[in-house]
């Protein structure tokens, strides 16, 4: 078992009682029994957190079977705190049981310090500088091919393609852009994984039976087993020839540990595995074309931007408003190492915090009107570090981020510049759980309709991160 409670196959080990702080030592919270408390932040999570934050303020506390206690932050200045608190203070923790099956003890995500900066460090060249731009290149040239495949004028739902679109660049940043076939083979491994992950009756099982149910699944390990076992050979396979490669895998099969020694399998397969599930960018895109469709003053500023060509200024307001209305997951959690006070409580050392996205990104003196999709608030005024945090913060916010919104970005140009789509219902979507994150209710489905005229589509702006 390492420090966040995890053990060596990424399972997630519940903490004894005495482990546990005292429910008397945390913030107010419902009273009903653990498993209604599970059932409710399983089943219909933003309802839920509303409810509590209107009864009990900027910091509450769940208490729920299998997940244990969480204090919830709905301050920013609490966020500030835990954010920028040193690692000897504030220490990793997971929010979805899904996750520590799924990516492995080994994942960056899932490290403690300092072994967790080591390895962010060396994976995070590849998300900025030339990566950056290849990645956004690989985009549009995704985005581009998917379009080409789309139906035109009858129904389809957009989050699947823009899962495949997301699926598509990252295979390419991980493997290279040589070797189409094995592409193609791990993206059939990794939809195969999605579909058990994503099946409906997943939240019902895990609040039944918890998170160590799902590394015992033989439905689990059929899914994940062929996609560990691809990965591996590939690894195997660069490091025993001649030509290294390219893409992060190269990089992964080459690096020596701090011993001189090459990462063991259970590191590359965690890390590899890690950078494969990339389901939040996909959810992201997805809202974005169901809150743009729904605006058309929206849409047709951002066809004229695209028209114009040049600057993107308002495509980053729409990626940024996006990703705080509907954010992919709700929140963040962290794990106290010491005492810290926070929301006006003495918290305990053990307790786990949960800085809360979705209610802090809907806040109304942060953001005036906050249910409203307003992308102009961002061309007024950059997010704010700890009040736009779709990607958490601190020193572990998404190695990805850039890479993300820069993403986002091209894939909506490209689509705007050739074809046009259009909102099958004019009533916004609700918000679903996948596997790991959350997307639209109809999963975003539109129609599509071929551009009588095609837009020119000039490069980017300069790779700028997303603010």
């Amino acid at each position: 078992m390492n420090g966040n409670g995890l053990n060596a196959e990424g399972t997630i080990l519940r903490r004894s009682p005495r482990d546990r702080p005292a429910r008397s030592a945390l913030p107010p919270g419902p009273g009903m029994p653990s498993t209604l408390q599970a059932v409710g932040w399983l089943n219909r999570p933003m309802p839920f957190m509303e409810r509590c934050r209107a009864r009990y303020g900027d910091t509450f506390t769940l208490d729920m079977r299998h997940f244990g206690r969480w204090v919830f932050l709905c301050d920013p200045d609490d966020v500030k705190r835990v954010f920028t608190a040193d690692t000897a203070t504030v220490g990793v923790d997971i929010a979805n049981p899904l996750l520590g099956p799924i990516l492995g003890s080994r994942s960056v995500m899932l490290l403690d310090e300092p072994e967790h900066l080591r390895r962010r460090k060396l994976l995070l060249p590849y998300f900025r500088g030339r990566h950056l731009q290849h990645g956004g290149e690989a985009s549009v040239e995704a985005a581009r091919r998917a379009v080409a495949e789309w139906p035109q004028d009858r129904p389809f739902e957009l989050w699947p393609r823009m899962q495949a679109i997301t699926q598509d660049v990252i295979l390419r940043s991980v493997f290279g852009d040589g070797d189409p076939a094995l592409r193609r083979r791990i993206d059939t491994l990794l939809n195969a994984l999605t579909e058990w992950a994503g099946h409906p009756h997943r939240s019902t099982v895990l609040t039944a039976f918890g998170p160590r149910w799902v590394a015992r699944s033989r439905a689990f390990r059929a899914a994940m087993a062929p996609l560990e076992q691809a990965v591996l050979a590939e690894v195997r396979r660069r490091r025993g020839g001649d030509d290294p490669g390219e893409g992060i895998i190269s990089m992964l099969a080459h690096v020596q540990d701090d011993d001189g020694s090459p990462l063991d399998d259970q590191t590359l397969r965690d890390e590899l595995v890690t950078l494969l599930t990339d389901g939040p960018t996909s959810a992201s895109l997805a809202w974005m074309f169901e809150r743009v469709l729904r605006h058309p003053e929206a849409l047709d500023r951002l066809t004229a931007e695209v028209e114009a060509g040049g600057e993107d200024h308002y495509a980053r307001a729409v990626v940024n408003e996006t990703l705080r209305l509907c954010a992919p997951v709700p929140v963040v959690v962290r794990r106290l190492l010491r005492p810290m006070r926070l929301g006006g409580h003495a918290l305990p050392a053990g307790t786990t915090v949960a800085p809360c996205i979705y209610l802090i990104h809907r806040r109304p003196d942060v953001y005036p009107d906050p249910e409203r999709f307003r992308p102009e608030r961002f061309l007024d005024q950059a997010p704010g570090t700890y009040t736009w945090i779709p990607f958490g913060g601190g020193v572990r916010r998404c190695l990805a981020a850039d890479f993300a919104g820069r993403e986002m970005r091209e894939v909506m140009r490209t689509v705007i510049a050739t074809t046009e789509l259009r909102a099958v219902d004019p009533k916004s979507e609700g918000a679903i759980r996948s596997a790991i994150s959350f997307g639209p209710g109809a999963r975003s489905l539109v129609t599509a309709h071929p551009r009588r005229t095609p837009l020119t589509l000039d490069p980017s702006s300069d790779p700028v991160p997303v603010l």
